[in-house]
């Protein structure tokens, strides 16, 4: 009934002027991809937008800017080029809300790439790692096409689609893109102390993808009946989940399971949650939705930033005018947990870049974008300790933030903040 065609056939059907959405991170469907950008001669543009996508994306390359244009809700390292060489954009959005784009027209989707687990007895196939914005995409594409990968894991949850929802299908075997985490280094292990230190048992989390979340993850070994709802998870909760340290048994929301909307790590984590009922993938407008979020009790979200001015702006998407990453889910889960009863919003970074200068700064860059500003930050964390600036005066904030500046950095910090105002 239902009848596989080659990458090269199915992607005839985009048009110029059409927008593509590929599904996010791990997922991305890579043979779709490469099919599209080899019809670059036949097509002029054509909007390709998603989240981060793994893998190559030569549709990319400014050499087929009049193809091809990149429109990224979430900036990865393989796309950045195209904003300084004008074959992309960015659109800011929260991640709990990019759904809702789909959802209500503002961005309309022709063309939607995703790659789905092999259909079972009964004709439905699995998202699996990544669910995040897909499911409003292929209800509101014109035109599905997915890769039936028997790599894909089948996650339990939303993701959950019949093979009669594909408008066409490629049938392609291949790995789902790994993502490795270097070990935490002794700066990192220090920052991953404090912020375990604040976390109680019961606590539920939210974490992103790094060595900081790796470290303090290390950390939590004698911590008891913890739970997770996060926007993603890899390899490192794992071992806290076989040794109960991670059960879910104090969530406010689907207590016992663990949430996400995607996951990205290695073939381990992929083998651990195919078919594994204890990890649930919901769409990411109920994940990141707010008043989902602080139904947990005692959440905690740790979220890092670029820099942070010592009023407690958090910079987390570009480096001045430099556009580097995305909203993303910052927000969501900040204001999700600082609502939350007992709940702790915690930013973690580094005291200091790797030549050395202040992320603690007097004032934010010029250009600067503003994630989560000073009134929803609770806790920030370095190396050198934590300081709570909820409740805190603009003053008494300089002084918790100075203290855990880099050494090498605080005078100048209060000095000028002090001198600027």
């Amino acid at each position: 009934m239902y009848k596989s065609v080659t990458a090269a056939e199915a992607v005839k059907v985009i048009k110029n002027n059409d927008r593509i959405y590929i599904q996010a991170a791990a997922a991305a469907p890579q043979i779709l991809m490469d099919a599209m950008t080899e019809r670059h001669e036949e097509l002029q543009s054509v909007e390709v937008s998603h989240l981060h996508v793994e893998g190559n994306t030569l549709y990319a390359d400014p050499k087929y800017s009049k193809s091809f244009h990149v429109n990224s809700f979430f900036i990865g390292k393989n796309v950045r080029h195209t904003l300084k060489a004008g074959n992309g954009s960015y659109t800011p959005v929260f991640l709990s809300e990019l759904p809702i784009l789909f959802k209500r027209n503002i961005v309309p989707i022709d063309v939607a790439f995703i790659q789905v687990s092999p259909p079972d007895k009964h004709g439905y196939c699995s998202l699996g790692v990544s669910v995040e914005a897909s499911l409003a995409a292929i209800d509101n594409a014109k035109h599905v096409i997915a890769q039936i990968n028997p790599q894909m894991p089948r996650t339990h949850g939303d993701g959950i689609i019949h093979i009669s929802e594909l408008d066409t299908f490629v049938e392609h075997d291949a790995p789902i893109h790994g993502h490795e985490i270097p070990n935490p280094n002794e700066i990192e292990i220090k920052i991953g102390d404090y912020v375990a230190e604040l976390i109680e048992d019961g606590s539920t989390l939210q974490m992103g993808i790094g060595s900081i979340p790796n470290a303090v993850l290390t950390r939590l070994i004698n911590h008891k009946n913890l739970g997770l709802h996060t926007e993603m998870f890899s390899d490192g909760v794992i071992d806290l989940i076989l040794k109960d340290v991670i059960n879910g048994n104090n969530k406010g929301v689907n207590p016992g399971r663990a949430m996400a909307t995607f996951l990205m790590g290695s073939k381990k984590l992929y083998d651990y949650v195919d078919d594994n009922p204890f990890v649930e993938m919901r769409a990411s407008d109920f994940v990141n939705d707010v008043a989902i979020i602080r139904r947990n009790p005692k959440m905690v979200a740790i979220n890092s930033a670029v820099e942070i001015d010592v009023t407690g702006q958090v910079c987390a998407d570009s480096i001045g005018t430099k556009l580097f990453s995305g909203v993303g889910g910052q927000m969501d889960f900040i204001r999700g947990a600082s609502l939350s009863d007992g709940g702790k919003a915690i930013i973690a970074l580094p005291s200091q870049t790797r030549k050395g200068i202040s992320r603690i700064v007097p004032f934010l860059k010029n250009g600067a974008g503003v994630v989560t500003t000073r009134a929803h930050v609770h806790y920030v964390v370095t190396e050198y300790g934590v300081a709570n600036l909820y409740g805190k005066t603009i003053k008494q904030r300089v002084h918790e933030l100075v203290k855990i500046a880099h050494p090498n950095h605080r005078e100048a910090i209060e000095k000028s903040y002090f001198e600027g105002i």
